[in-house]
C-alpha cells in the first residue's frame, strides 16, 4: 500500500485531517461570512499546493526510475493532495453562496477555485463598467507600467485570467464549451488578419522596443512584419477572456443592482452595435 494511503495511521495526521474536516464543515455552514481577503489567500494557497504536489509527483517518478526510496516524498505528496481537496471544498462552499460565482461555474472550464477567486477579487461597487475590470486585471493594452511606478493592475487577478484563458483552450473541443470555441474562431480571424499584414506596425514595434534573438521563430515573424503564432494565440485567448469578464461583470452588476449595466461606450457607436448576451443567464 502506498504511503499516502496510510496518512490516517499516525496520531499527527489524524489531528491535521480532523482539523481540516472541521474547518471545511464550518465554512460550508458559514460560507457567506468568509471575507474576500481570506478567499484570495485560499486561492493562492491552493495553486501553490497544486504546483508543489506536481513537483513532488515528478520527483516520485524520478526516484522510482532510479530505484530510490520514495516513501517520504510520497507521504508529503499525499498530504498536499488531501489539503488541496479540502481547500477546494471550502472555496466551493463560498462560491455557491455567490450568484455571480454560480453563474461562472455554469461555464465549461470554470471551476470553484476560479469562480471564488473572481468573486473575491472583483468588487462590483468599484467597477461600474467592464472596462474597470479589464484594467484591474491587466487586460487594458493602453495601460503602461514604467520602472519605479506602482503596478496599475492586480497581478494575482491577471494570473487568474491567464488560467481562465488556458482552461478555455483545453475545453475548446467539448460540445458544451462556449468560450473555447470563441477563442478558436478568434484565432483563425487573427491569423487571417496577420497574414494580410494588418499587424505590421505592431510587429515592427516589437523589434524596435525589445531585444529579440535572431535565431528565434519570433524574430523571423517580426522581421517579416508578421506576429508569431504564440502572439496570435495570446491575442485570441485574451479576446475570449475579456468577453467572459464582460459577461461576468454583467451578471454581477445585475445581482448587485437589479438591472443590466450601462452599455460599453463602443456599443453606443453606430458601427459597433453587436451585443453578445451572457450565456446561461438568467439561471
Amino acid at each position: 500500500m502506498r504511503t499516502r494511503d496510510l496518512l490516517t495511521q499516525t496520531p499527527q495526521d489524524i489531528v491535521v485531517i480532523e482539523e481540516l474536516d472541521y474547518l471545511t464543515d464550518q465554512i460550508r455552514n458559514q460560507a457567506s461570512q468568509i471575507g474576500a481577503q481570506e478567499v484570495r489567500f485560499l486561492v493562492d494557497t491552493y495553486y501553490q499546493m497544486q504546483e508543489r504536489r506536481k513537483a513532488g509527483s515528478n520527483q516520485e517518478r524520478a526516484l522510482g526510475k532510479a530505484n530510490e526510496p520514495i516513501a517520504l516524498v510520497d507521504y508529503f505528496v499525499g498530504l498536499d493532495s488531501y489539503s488541496e481537496q479540502k481547500i477546494k471544498q471550502m472555496l466551493q462552499a463560498y462560491a455557491e453562496g455567490k450568484p455571480e460565482a454560480c453563474w461562472a461555474m455554469s461555464i465549461r472550464g470554470i471551476g470553484p477555485i476560479i469562480a471564488a477567486g473572481l468573486s473575491a477579487h472583483i468588487d462590483i461597487s468599484m467597477a461600474p463598467t467592464v472596462g474597470h475590470v479589464w484594467r484591474f486585471a491587466g487586460l487594458d493594452p493602453t495601460l503602461t507600467w514604467d520602472k519605479g511606478e506602482k503596478r496599475p493592475w492586480n497581478a494575482k487577478l491577471k494570473t487568474l485570467c491567464w488560467k481562465i484563458g488556458e482552461s478555455f483552450v483545453k475545453v475548446s473541443n467539448r460540445d458544451d464549451d462556449i468560450y473555447g470555441k470563441i477563442y478558436a474562431a478568434r484565432k483563425l480571424l487573427e491569423g487571417e488578419r496577420n497574414e494580410a499584414g494588418q499587424f505590421a506596425d505592431q510587429a515592427r514595434g516589437k523589434l524596435e522596443k525589445h531585444k529579440i534573438r535572431k535565431d528565434t521563430d519570433a524574430y523571423k515573424a517580426y522581421s517579416k512584419d508578421r506576429l508569431p503564432p504564440a502572439h496570435i494565440h495570446s491575442r485570441a485567448k485574451r479576446y475570449a477572456v475579456k468577453l467572459f469578464l464582460a459577461h461576468y461583470h454583467h451578471v454581477a452588476y445585475e445581482v448587485a443592482y437589479g438591472e443590466a449595466p450601462p452599455k460599453p461606450y463602443i456599443l453606443t457607436q453606430p458601427d459597433h452595435v453587436h451585443y453578445i448576451a451572457p450565456p446561461n443567464w438568467p439561471m
